[in-house]
């Protein structure tokens, strides 16, 4: 009896540790330092002339071993020129920004308009801050006055007024303009 006693003692003490070092991990996982935003507004002036001017209903920033901000509420950006008139609007279901990177990857739904009224639309877009440069390697749709053209990946400048699609798979011709 003492025997048996002892090894339920024994798989019990192995159960609990265990456990122990199971709840361990997901406590360490729970525990990142998380900094939480609610309807954000970033903007990003040089010389005194807005360049830039985010908008987001939820911020989240993980202070991992490589910190990122989260957006998973969606972001829009709104592009000025030099004047202070808005641009070029991109916007995104969902978007990710990683610290010391001028890469912000956006995904579903990401659209951009710029300043003639023209559309690219696309599942995931990458906005190089840096290079004034966005780009895709997904199939891409983007839309003119007189015509939807129909690709996969893209480069432009940020602004999307010099844009070049790299493989084109359609052009359809649309009559009288959108």
């Amino acid at each position: 009896m003492q025997r048996l006693l002892v090894v339920s003692a024994f798989f019990l003490l192995m159960s609990c540790n265990n456990d122990m070092d199971k709840a361990k991990l997901v406590t360490s996982r729970a525990n990142v330092n998380i900094e939480h935003g609610k309807d954000i507004e970033i903007n990003y002036s040089s010389l005194g002339d807005n360049k830039i001017k985010a908008f987001a209903k939820t911020m989240l920033r993980f202070n991992t071993d490589k910190p990122y901000m989260e957006f998973p509420d969606g972001i829009k950006i709104n592009f000025f020129d030099k004047d202070g008139n808005v641009e070029t609007v991109m916007t995104a279901k969902y978007a990710t920004v990683q610290d010391g990177s001028s890469l912000m990857t956006a995904r579903n739904d990401v659209e951009v308009t710029n300043v003639k009224g023209e559309k690219l639309n696309t599942e995931e877009l990458i906005w190089d801050e840096s290079q004034q440069q966005i780009y895709s390697n997904a199939f891409v749709k983007i839309t003119t006055a007189d015509e939807i053209i129909l690709g996969n990946g893209m480069e432009s400048n940020q602004t999307f007024t010099d844009y070049t699609i790299k493989h084109i798979t359609g052009k359809v011709k649309v009559k009288g303009g959108l």
